[in-house]
């Protein structure tokens, strides 16, 4: 391992010295050795040269930024394509949460929540007044009453009698 490990340093050791080589071939090729003029107007003359290769390399970086942006975006389009026509994917499930009307609208709306969402707070208590039409109806209504009475064999005799 440690052979292996010596190896490699030197790999990139020597990819880091290829590298410099590299950078100071293309400095020396694209970047002049820079000679100031001695005269007010020599030197203006090169700084408006100078601004003007700065605005050109500006326009040529910014073009390939939008260029790198637009294919990173169709990058992405594809890809969630690619994921959409893979076809079923996984929905996470979900959780059952009470929460009452009044702590949702805290929740979505924070401190802005004034209006109180309990129903039941504006409901009228009604009494109820037991009169003798309702007793009359509970005791017909009421199965359990006569219950006894249907079954058993006596209660399908009666049942039959009385359907003559």
């Amino acid at each position: 391992q440690s052979a292996m490990l010596q190896l490699a340093v030197t790999e990139i050791e020597k990819e880091a010295a290829a590298k410099e080589v590299e950078k100071q071939n293309y400095l020396a090729e694209h970047c002049p050795p820079l000679s100031l003029p001695g005269s007010m107007q020599e030197l203006q003359d090169l700084c408006k040269k100078l601004h003007a290769k700065i605005e050109a390399v500006d326009e040529e970086r910014y073009d390939t930024e939008v260029k790198l942006q637009k294919t990173n975006k169709e990058l992405e389009d594809l890809s969630q394509k690619l994921f959409d026509l893979r076809g079923k994917f996984k929905r996470p499930p979900l959780r059952r949460v009470r929460m009452s009307a009044d702590a949702m609208l805290r929740a979505l709306l924070g401190s802005k929540h004034k209006v109180c969402m309990d129903l039941r707070a504006n409901l009228k208590q009604v009494k109820k007044e037991d009169t003798e039409k309702e007793k009359d109806l509970r005791d017909v209504g009421d199965w359990r009453k006569n219950i006894e009475e249907k079954s058993g064999m006596e209660g399908r005799k009666k049942m039959f009698e009385a359907g003559e």
